[in-house]
């Protein structure tokens, strides 16, 4: 009995494409429409890739949507790292972190609202990969500001009785609420307003 000699197939081409320019355009897709509305030709135009290019990068679909999901997570802490820096006076801190919600919250840009709350309201619950990316990310924003809020009262800053945990715990919740509150496209003064008078509560 003969056997054939294996064919050698020619090496695949290197990639030419930039691949996080193409998750950042994916991540725009999913934003926009969510997970379960964009198909695989939202994606493919978005990305200018073809079907096989795009499965050899991503996987799938899913998989090219969870490496959106790190990137908007991880652009996400980038900011609060800046905003909380520990060489940041802490309060001022806190008020540079309410702020930008309120800017990413207002006009336009709130109406667009934020890729992982509206993750978290279609996907939560149904995709484990989906849990622990948004439970981690939740841990991590309120660790941020609790951190920022302890430096605050060892300065003397916080109000008697407050607690930096459970105050950040509180901020967090406030913030999120403001992302889908920003759907309805609020007036900038009153979201800075609600957010300085809640934080009023907290320091002295």
């Amino acid at each position: 009995m003969s056997h054939e000699t294996p064919v050698q197939l020619p090496r695949g081409r290197p990639r030419s494409f930039d691949t996080e320019a193409a998750v950042e355009r994916a991540m725009a897709v999913f934003w926009s429409r969510g997970y379960h509305a964009t198909a695989l030709p939202d994606l493919l135009r978005a990305t200018k890739l073809s079907r096989g290019s795009l499965y050899a990068a991503f996987g799938d679909k899913h998989s090219l949507f969870l490496r959106a999901l790190d990137r908007y997570i991880a652009n996400a802490l980038t900011r609060m790292d800046v905003e909380l820096d520990p060489r940041r006076e802490p309060v001022d801190g806190l008020r540079a972190y309410l702020a930008g919600y309120v800017d990413r919250t207002s006009g336009a840009i709130g109406r667009r609202g934020c890729l992982l709350v509206a993750t978290a309201m279609e996907l939560a619950g149904h995709d484990a990969d989906v849990d622990r990316r948004i439970g981690s990310f939740f841990k991590a924003m309120e660790a941020r500001v609790a951190d920022a809020l302890s430096r605050a009262k060892a300065a003397g800053k916080l109000a008697d009785g407050v607690e930096p945990s459970s105050a950040a715990r509180i901020l967090v919740c406030f913030v999120v609420g403001l992302r889908v509150v920003g759907k309805t496209a609020p007036t900038r003064i009153t979201s800075q307003a609600t957010a300085a008078a809640l934080l009023d509560r907290f320091i002295r």
